[in-house]
């Protein structure tokens, strides 16, 4: 998958283009019919492809949303309204992001619908991983509503090809329904079908643990902790395990599907518009470009998703982890600390050599084994299991050379846990959606700034105007 390039599709879900000669390339939509795309499972094969590629155009910002909005990361400076409007908890609704994301999630649940429709009637005989298709099909469908009730609350549920004039009738449905109709049946459908793992070029696809990790965070989000367990259970027999560097994770000469690797949202850089942008973004800006220089990174430096100092603060200064996840600066060639003019911290977390600007090869990490038994030991630890719980939580401690920790109440237990999701996973875009699935928002984020209503990020307005029905797209409280 790191040498898949993106396939350019339209809304609707129809693939007209490709990059790369793996893929099929279709002719216009108007010179060829639907069914004519869909006949052989190559077809089938480079049609899921359509489905990463928007997620793939979504995830590009996806800190925005995980660590931005939290109070792990802010923008540090005066330089771009929006960012500050995100940090301050005063974002439009018709701000560009809140549009690409709506409509990124969209055409991926488009493409996916187009692609489940068609395999209903494929030859098996033809369509020889025809179950495989469906699996990662309806993976990524789950997926893509899971970030859209996460982000907007109740939306439009769509599970089959739906014409223009239908789509003005689709109402908000409930975000319950949606985890119960779609999300949950398609991760549960996709684990039955998808393979343990790839090989060659289809590295990096959707898997079998894959669908379990990502059904485990489903249940703990919606605090079914006995579901949970037993999810997550199955994730920590199914092979993985943790490196025993936590440098290693963002090491990007390394290979990055280890071990601890579960699923990412793949780029590759190369200059063929399919890298990402966090190396450029990341990275502040130093006199003559000196920090652009040592790291081997071109076109520039960001300046954003600065980590906060009481980031830095909160760890101990003997955990390694710290370093990675909020620096003051870098060691030299020459030994010497550079630190940075405006900016006080950054993240190393993404940080490889790019060729031209946010065309780096780095991924985004959307779950790795590390947060699977942190959460698996959450949900251990609700179900009245704290001893047991207390054995994966010292895990990842003491991977991360950190003394493990001893007996402890239910409670305390809890509260460590949630310290330890920080250190190990803070600017990976997990912080936002742990503070609300914990109830934690208004308690951590209320001083900050945050009213009630911000759990929720506002509806497009330009999809408001458009289907003009508050009965039928109404927009989230607070941002009228």
């Amino acid at each position: 998958m790191k040498k898949i390039v993106c396939l350019a599709a339209m809304a609707t879900g129809l693939t007209l283009a490709s990059c790369q000669k793996s893929f099929i390339e279709l002719n216009p939509i108007s010179t060829v019919s639907v069914d004519a795309i869909y006949k052989t499972d190559k077809d089938f094969q480079d049609a899921v492809v359509g489905i990463y590629s928007s997620l793939r155009n979504q995830y590009q910002d996806f800190w925005i949303f995980g660590d931005l909005r939290s109070d792990g990361s802010w923008h540090a400076l005066g330089n771009d309204a929006f960012l500050i409007s995100v940090d301050k908890f005063n974002m439009n609704s018709d701000a560009n992001l809140m549009i690409s994301t709506w409509r990124n999630y969209y055409s991926a649940i488009n493409r996916a619908n187009l692609v489940l429709s068609k395999l209903e009637s494929a030859d098996p005989a033809v369509v020889t991983n025809r179950d495989r298709h469906i699996g990662e099909a309806k993976f990524l469908r789950a997926f893509a509503y899971f970030d859209l009730v996460r982000i907007f609350g109740d939306v439009p549920l769509n599970t089959a090809p739906t014409s223009i004039e239908a789509g003005y009738t689709k109402v908000r449905e409930k975000a319950d329904k949606i985890y119960e109709e779609v999300i949950i049946k398609d991760l549960m459908d996709a684990e039955a079908k998808l393979p343990a793992k790839y090989t060659g070029v289809d590295v990096g696809r959707a898997t079998k643990g894959a669908a379990k990790a990502i059904l485990g965070r489903v249940y703990m989000t919606r605090k079914d902790f006995v579901k949970a367990e037993a999810k997550l259970q199955e994730v920590t027999t199914s092979g993985y395990s943790l490196l025993a560097n936590y440098n290693d994770l963002f090491d990007y000469s390394k290979d990055e599907h280890h071990s601890e690797y579960i699923f990412d949202i793949e780029y590759q850089d190369g200059n063929l518009g399919a890298g990402s942008g966090f190396s450029n973004k990341f990275l502040p800006k130093s006199a003559n470009s000196a920090a652009e220089t040592f790291y081997g990174i071109k076109g520039g430096a960001g300046e954003q998703n600065t980590p906060t100092l009481a980031l830095f603060d909160s760890f101990d200064p003997k955990d390694p982890r710290r370093d990675v996840t909020v620096a003051k600066g870098y060691t030299d060639n020459n030994g010497a600390f550079q630190g940075f003019l405006q900016i006080a911290t950054f993240t190393k977390k993404y940080l490889a050599p790019t060729n031209s600007l946010n065309d780096s090869k780095v991924n985004w990490k959307v779950i790795r084994y590390a947060d699977v038994l942190l959460m698996y030991a959450e949900a251990l630890n609700e179900n009245g299991k704290t001893d047991i719980a207390l054995t994966y939580l010292n895990q990842v401690r003491t991977r991360a050379k950190m003394p493990a920790y001893t007996t402890m109440t239910k409670d305390e237990l809890r509260t460590n846990i949630y310290k330890e999701r920080i250190y190990e996973l803070s600017m990976e875009g997990v912080r936002w959606f742990d503070l609300a699935r914990t109830n934690r928002l208004e308690s951590v984020m209320g001083p900050l700034g945050l009213k009630p209503f911000n759990a929720l990020f506002p509806i497009p307005l330009v999809e408001i105007q458009i289907i003009n029905n508050p009965s039928i797209l109404p927009q989230n409280p607070g941002y009228s």
